[in-house]
């Protein structure tokens, strides 16, 4: 009777095995196919240096993110959890999670580089351009006990464009200025997808503010809001008005044209920043350029590639090319292929696949422009010398 009990417990427990192989969101199932663990030639050759391999593993850290809360829904343990596999994978480590404590989801995670998992595999140090702490930020995630939430932020942000009055700001701030204070800004990122995208650009830009700058990567980051969308009629009305003044005649004074008129609405980085009296070297503005991962088919983030009208069009299709004049112009990545169903557009599988063609240019976005403008209204504060280690 014991041996029969025995088997059978042997045979479920073989079951429950199979199935958590089987499942969809498992890192061998649905995770990246040509991105290898980290390993001794690593220390020869870093693929941290790679914008691919950068762009897979701060998307498999985002998708951990989004594991992380299914698995607390899912009441998973340890042994079945989907999670960790996606950050171990590249030999990093979970220090610490963010909770909304609205209604304790988990919408956030700390990652810190694993020194012992790596000793274990001969990866003696840390590879060049693989940081020590990755703050990551999930989105919406449509599921009964955390989808009101999700939902909530969701609307304050098409209604504000602003995330500062959610108490995840708060806690993935505290967060990313904790990192940065124990291991320096330049060896601390900052990923988001979708909502987390937006929450990411905004605790960044928060630091930027204060002189401490850590790398970013954006995912499908929200471009549509109310907000935005009054400003643009008001520039568009603006504009006009402009335009119908320039026709009228003049009393003996200078009148503007219609070109000035329309450089004045549509200036981007290039032409504010030195209306402001601001000289860009004693602001640090290049040690800030997010990178932003857009599809072209997805309505919630495709308003980041609108230009803004005032760029040179060779310059803006150089490849990695340094900002002009000393100033900032972030990074832009545009998914191309071709034209796709919202769901697959919107979706952070795209970024760790292999059959995507990705163009990557410095990109003069009209929205790009306004996000970062703020970061250049007032100067920034000097960091403290703990942070800029």
């Amino acid at each position: 009777m014991e041996n029969s009990c025995s088997g059978e417990l042997q045979e479920r427990d073989m079951v429950v095995v199979q199935e958590e192989e089987a499942h969809p969101y498992a890192f061998h199932v649905s995770g990246p196919r040509n991105v290898a663990s980290p390993n001794w030639r690593d220390l020869i050759s870093s693929s941290w240096k790679k914008e691919n391999y950068k762009r897979t593993v701060f998307s498999c850290f985002i998708q951990a993110v989004y594991l992380l809360e299914i698995d607390r829904q899912e009441n998973r343990t340890e042994e079945n959890a989907l999670a960790p596999n996606w950050w171990r994978s590249f030999k990093y480590k979970l220090t610490q999670t963010l909770i909304d404590e609205r209604d304790g989801s988990v919408f956030g995670a700390v990652l810190e580089w694993d020194r012992a998992a790596a000793l274990a595999d001969m990866v003696l140090i840390r590879p060049s351009g693989a940081p020590k702490a990755v703050l990551a930020l999930r989105g919406t995630l449509l599921k009964g006990p955390t989808i009101r939430r999700d939902i909530e932020d969701d609307l304050r942000f098409l209604a504000w464009e602003s995330l500062k009055g959610s108490v995840r700001f708060k806690v993935a701030l505290e967060a990313l200025k904790s990192v940065a204070e124990m291991y320096g800004s330049s060896n601390v990122c900052v990923a988001g997808h979708s909502l987390g995208a937006g929450f990411a650009l905004q605790v960044g830009k928060a630091l930027a503010k204060e002189g401490v700058y850590v790398e970013a990567h954006l995912f499908n980051p929200p471009s549509v809001s109310m907000a935005m969308s009054l400003r643009n009629i008001g520039e568009k009305a603006g504009f006009a008005w402009k335009r119908f003044k320039s026709m009228l005649p003049s009393n003996g004074e200078t009148q503007a044209t219609g070109d000035d008129g329309e450089k004045t609405s549509a200036l981007g980085l290039r032409g504010w920043i030195p209306l402001l009296g601001y000289k860009t070297s004693s602001m640090g503005l290049k040690n800030w350029a997010p990178n932003f991962y857009v599809n072209n088919s997805d309505y919630i983030c495709c308003s980041y590639t609108d230009p803004d009208g005032t760029g040179d069009k060779k310059e803006a299709d150089k490849e990695n090319a340094g900002p002009a004049n000393g100033q900032v112009a972030a990074k832009l990545f545009v998914m191309s292929k071709g034209k796709q169903k919202f769901l697959e557009a919107h979706g952070l599988e795209q970024w760790w696949s292999d059959d995507g063609q990705l163009q990557q240019a410095l990109h003069n976005s009209k929205l790009m422009s306004r996000q970062l403008k703020s970061l250049y209204t007032f100067p920034a504060t000097q960091p403290t010398q703990r942070m800029q280690q």
